[in-house]
């Protein structure tokens, strides 16, 4: 899966890295801990134009009756995209780029087991375990490109949004490469520029071609680093959450 984020490069280069042809004017600041429900920045085509835009993190079905179903929803398995209710329509019509400077997973680390005390031979209990995360970044530092879906919702009985629909998404994501399997059996897919076009067009129907495109990326391709345990915390915050520690750091 992918649960956090780092979307650090500034909208002019994300729109010239991506040949955008407009841009929101609402667009966040650098972000390093990005995490579910937070507005994240997304590119989609419409009307022939590429934009770049703020959705929602975490996507809602446009038959959905509440939109907190999206928290669940933050994920979609790409080898069950074209058969989930949640994700089909999506798919079929409604695909996005997630631009991303990095992410993150994490490993659990055991507590060493704890020693009798010596006078009275007591054993302290047992330390929790560590999560430790883990960085995870294309080599030569050149952003990523999430396979994404989006959605519009406008509401559930009343349609209450009719006016100002909710825009939210999902990061599409695959079995892990080599690389990434010892840290967690997910990650998310990686589309080649090549395919960028294809992916973004909403009138382009080709089901096998589209999943041809959601495989996992090639293990040379990523750097891998340990970082802070200030990750763990979804309010913390900084261009430091992603530099790399020593473990018997952290």
């Amino acid at each position: 899966m992918c649960g956090r984020y780092v979307s650090a490069t500034s909208p002019e280069d994300i729109a010239a890295f991506f040949d955008v042809d407009m841009v929101a004017e609402s667009l966040a600041e650098p972000e390093y801990n990005i995490a579910p429900t937070d507005r994240v920045p997304v590119i989609r085509e419409r009307e022939q134009a590429r934009t770049l835009d703020l959705l929602r993190w975490g996507l809602v079905p446009f038959w959905a009756k509440e939109s907190k179903v999206g928290v669940r929803m933050i994920n979609a398995r790409s080898e069950t995209i074209q058969e989930k209710g949640s994700f089909k329509h999506a798919f079929a019509k409604r695909r996005c780029i997630i631009p991303a400077d990095g992410f993150y997973e994490w490993t659990t680390i055991a507590a060493p087991e704890p020693q009798p005390d010596p006078e009275t031979g007591k054993r302290p209990k047992k330390a929790k375990p560590t999560k430790q995360p883990w960085h995870i970044s294309v080599a030569d530092g050149s952003m990523m490109a999430f396979a994404g879906l989006y959605e519009v919702w406008r509401g559930g009985e009343g349609n209450p949004l009719q006016d100002n629909p909710l825009l939210s998404c999902t990061i599409i994501t695959t079995t892990a490469n080599d690389r990434i399997a010892p840290i967690h059996d997910r990650m998310p897919v990686l589309l080649q520029p090549r395919d960028w076009d294809l992916w973004l067009n909403p009138d382009y129907s080709a089901g096998d071609h589209l999943q041809e495109m959601l495989a996992p990326a090639p293990s040379e391709l990523f750097a891998i680093n340990p970082v802070s345990t200030e990750v763990n915390n979804a309010r913390s915050a900084g261009a430091h959450l992603r530099e790399p520690v020593t473990l018997d750091s952290v």
